[in-house]
């Protein structure tokens, strides 16, 4: 698994996914501009309406209000930024989805020239599954929230919870250019220890501050060779009985 990561980093910087990891690093920053400016727009409308509800009830309130509303503005400021980050990898959950095919087939070309290279995903159905990676990421992500008020422990949930659901999403992925939806999430049910391991890695890739918007290109590429080595194996097992 390690050298499966090792080979995937080492092609991140070959030309044709360089010019791939440009274009999933600008959508993913135009996501996260325009997700962190409907949450700030957002905010602010809340406090706005709430300050102008408190000075038509409380008297000589304005000058309180002003200042509740500045720390509050303040606030809201710091909680786009700390969105951002816990949005990251819903968002390049998204953009894999648009890349998905580009990456895997530099990667099966590259390592695997003796084997058929994969179907091309449609792409609506590439973006359907990316988009539910993503809502689950952030279902999982709401539910370990509370546990970030207990210090380490709360780090080290969010950590498991962003490794399973990287995992999953690229597994699949990869897997679809040669199985249908079904099997491929399957096969990621067999496998899915292995998966989780390897989603570990993703996760530790994507904690990393900037280097993670080139996770879906990462992500995508590992988990190329990941699915190829279980099927192998699998077609090994096959022909030993």
């Amino acid at each position: 698994m390690l050298d499966a990561a090792i080979k995937s980093l080492a092609q991140m910087a070959s030309p044709p996914l360089r010019a791939i990891l440009l274009k999933s690093i600008g959508l993913a920053i135009v996501l996260l501009i325009a997700i962190g400016i409907g949450i700030d727009r957002g905010l602010m409308l809340l406090v706005e309406r709430g300050g102008a509800l408190l000075e038509a009830h409380v008297p000589d309130a304005h000058t309180p209000v002003s200042i509740l509303e500045w720390l509050l503005a303040l606030i809201a400021g710091l909680g786009v930024v700390a969105g951002a980050i816990f949005l990251m990898p819903a968002v390049t959950a998204i953009v894999a989805s648009f890349f998905v095919d580009a990456i895997a087939e530099q990667v099966e070309r590259t390592h695997y020239p003796a084997d058929p290279v994969g179907r091309a995903l449609p792409i609506g159905e590439a973006i359907l599954e990316g988009v539910k990676a993503a809502l689950l990421a952030l279902l999982i992500y709401l539910c370990a929230v509370p546990f970030l008020l207990v210090a380490g422990l709360g780090f080290l949930i969010f950590f498991i919870a962003t490794a399973y659901v990287q995992g999953r999403v690229y597994f699949e992925l990869a897997a679809m250019r040669f199985h249908p939806a079904a099997e491929a999430k399957r096969l990621r049910r067999i496998h899915q220890g292995t998966v989780f391991v390897a989603g570990l890695f993703i996760a530790a890739f994507l904690s990393i501050p900037v280097v993670s918007l080139a996770t879906p290109l990462f992500g995508i590429a590992f988990m190329v060779h990941i699915h190829k080595r279980l099927t192998r194996r699998v077609e090994l097992t096959a022909g030993r009985h």
